[in-house]
């Protein structure tokens, strides 16, 4: 009799929680699919995703989204490899300090993170008037209105997340396993090559789906520092569904849609290098 009350509690104390998922996850994304299927007159149709994928426009804004999400999870990966290795070989003080600052850094995105890119190395920015005159034009050729420049905004926040993912797999290559490479009389380039390596190339990769995943759905820090210049995959979703000037917002989910599966598909592809990792690890 106690144990069917203490269900019966634990399911009302439940009730909140499966409300809350459903009026603020399931209904929206079940709204997202019926509305990318809703052609501009009305009905079942095809016609969003054919627009998505036969308009210049729209196609480019999914080709600037991948090469910006690819291009910084490369940089954010490189980075983060040779950060989550020094910091397995500092003290444990510093090793905590390193973390907590790379936890910092790694949530701090969105409008924050665009301002004060802008106040550092805006047009005006603190950074590039004081570069300008000291007699160092530094920033006097960057803009950072551009790709290069939100390329930069983007690995500000990449790097440490890569290096937060990465540093707990080093730990998994042992030192008996250098000790005896070297006793077998390997040097270290094939430690590195024969045994380190294929141990972290697997949760490399599986990074790397995650900063691009991270890079792709980057809304707010795009849109506070470029607007509607650039011509993104997350702006672009963002004008049709909430525009100024005319809003198309079965075009807008669609292009949800098209995002939301590149996403799903990297986190997919991030699970099966993790189970492999763990399979080799245990």
């Amino acid at each position: 009799m106690l144990k069917k009350r203490m269900d019966i509690k634990l399911i009302l104390a439940l009730i909140p929680f499966c409300i809350l998922i459903i009026g603020f996850e399931l209904l929206p994304a079940v709204s997202v699919v019926m509305e990318s299927f809703t052609g501009n007159e009305g009905g079942f149709s095809l016609e969003q995703y054919v627009s998505a994928f036969t308009k210049m426009f729209y196609l480019q804004s999914i080709k600037n989204s991948l090469m910006i999400s690819a291009v910084s999870s490369c940089i954010g990966i490189i980075a983060g490899l040779f950060i989550a290795y020094a910091i397995t070989k500092v003290s444990e003080q510093t090793r905590t300090r390193v973390l907590m600052i790379s936890n910092m850094t790694s949530n701090f995105a969105g409008i924050p993170l665009a301002f004060a890119y802008i106040i550092l190395l805006g047009s005006n920015g603190i950074f590039t008037i004081l570069f300008e005159q000291w007699g160092l034009p530094i920033f006097s050729g960057f803009n950072l209105y551009s790709w290069s420049g939100l390329i930069l905004v983007y690995v500000y926040f990449q790097i440490p997340l890569a290096a937060l993912l990465l540093y707990p797999t080093f730990y998994g290559i042992r030192e008996e396993w250098r000790e005896a490479s070297a006793l077998l009389g390997a040097s270290t380039y094939h430690f590195w090559r024969r045994i380190a390596l294929p141990i972290l190339l697997p949760a490399a990769a599986g990074t790397f789906t995650i900063l691009f995943a991270n890079a792709m759905g980057a809304y707010a820090t795009a849109y506070a520092l470029l607007g509607g210049n650039y011509n993104l995959l997350v702006i672009r979703i963002g004008s049709l569904v909430a525009g100024d000037v005319f809003t198309r917002p079965q075009l807008g989910s669609a292009l949800a849609m098209v995002l939301g599966l590149t996403m799903v598909l990297s986190l997919w592809i991030n699970e099966r290098l993790m189970r492999r990792v763990r399979r080799d690890l245990g």
